[in-house]
């Protein structure tokens, strides 16, 4: 097991009031395997990813929960345990490659540095290192871009070098936060299968944040899906594409443009996202819910249903 997580809640601590932005949040991440973190925007799945990281700061903290990694609990690591583990056994790719890297360095610095930060290796070999990660994800005439700045990159070139960044020094876990979001379509799917083939060749067990199903439909293993601080819904890929219990995984799909509905209107999930200082009581998803009765003034568990678990009283439909 990379990575298990156990009853996760980060809050934050505001004047206004606290905020649960993570929630009692459970997960686990194979060798080798994808897990799709899926919701809304302020779902809280970057969050649970700043967790893991060791990057939650004042006001907000890790109030409860478990984060083991390779066996070893780290929710209560010091920062000098974190620095060792980010970029070295654990690595994250930003929705923004300028947020990795620095726009006065020239590429080559960059990943150097990047070695040489957690291995004691000549310069030489690193440079060489740097060359063979960016050919890995597909950059024509690695020894050219390696010379030049950020700015002389396209965004889409730019992103595939934070993402051999990311695979550098061969992580077990790799967090990967929206990182095609701002690529058009045609980069979006060469980068995916880029990240997807190096998981697949490393066995790194990766984290793949998005509020976009249709992204992970082809890319992830496993999907978590995230809705006000909590996981709604969480299993097989193929079973949540497929199969959706919870109405709020039915909505996210139906809003989904699709080639078997050519000309149909999209579907919309009624409502507006719960603004979390003021949580509804109960299942936060009922107000924007048809199927939301009385007993969803109570908080749901997760319940294992046709071989995933889902919270919700009442499941849209079972195999």
């Amino acid at each position: 097991m990379t990575l298990a997580v156990q009853g996760l809640a980060t809050h934050f601590f505001t004047h206004a009031g606290g905020v649960k932005a993570v929630d009692g949040v459970d997960f686990s991440v194979e060798p080798g395997q994808i897990m799709g973190l899926v919701g809304e925007s302020g779902s809280g799945k970057s969050i649970t990813g700043f967790s893991i990281l060791g990057l939650i700061d004042p006001p907000g903290r890790i109030v409860a929960g478990s984060i083991r990694f390779k066996g070893t609990e780290i929710s209560n690591a010091s920062e000098a345990d974190f620095q060792r583990l980010r970029g070295n056994r654990i690595a994250m790719i930003f929705q923004d490659p300028m947020m990795t890297l620095n726009p006065v360095l020239r590429i080559d610095t960059q990943m150097i540095e990047a070695i040489q930060a957690h291995e004691t290796v000549p310069r030489r070999t690193a440079w060489e290192q740097s060359r063979a990660a960016l050919g890995l994800v597909g950059i024509p005439a690695p020894e050219e871009r390696l010379s030049a700045y950020p700015h002389q990159l396209s965004g889409g070139m730019r992103q595939r070098v934070a993402i051999a960044i990311a695979f550098l020094n061969k992580p077990d876990l790799i967090i990967a936060d929206e990182p095609t979001t701002a690529l058009d379509v045609t980069i979006q799917a060469q980068i995916i299968h880029e990240a997807q083939k190096l998981t697949r060749e490393t066995r790194t067990a990766m984290i793949w944040i998005t509020h976009d199903l249709a992204v992970v439909a082809g890319l992830a293993d496993r999907i978590s899906v995230m809705y006000a601080g909590r996981i709604v819904e969480q299993g097989a890929t193929d079973d949540i594409i497929d199969r959706p219990l919870h109405p709020y995984t039915v909505g996210l799909l139906g809003s989904v443009p699709s080639a078997n509905r050519r000309g149909a209107r999209l579907a919309q999930i009624e409502g507006m996202a719960p603004n979390m200082l003021a949580l509804p009581p109960g299942c936060a998803f009922a107000p924007r819910c048809q199927h939301a009765d009385a007993t969803c003034a109570q908080v749901p568990e997760m319940a294992a249903v046709s071989g995933r678990t889902v919270r919700c009283f009442h499941p849209v439909s079972r195999p």
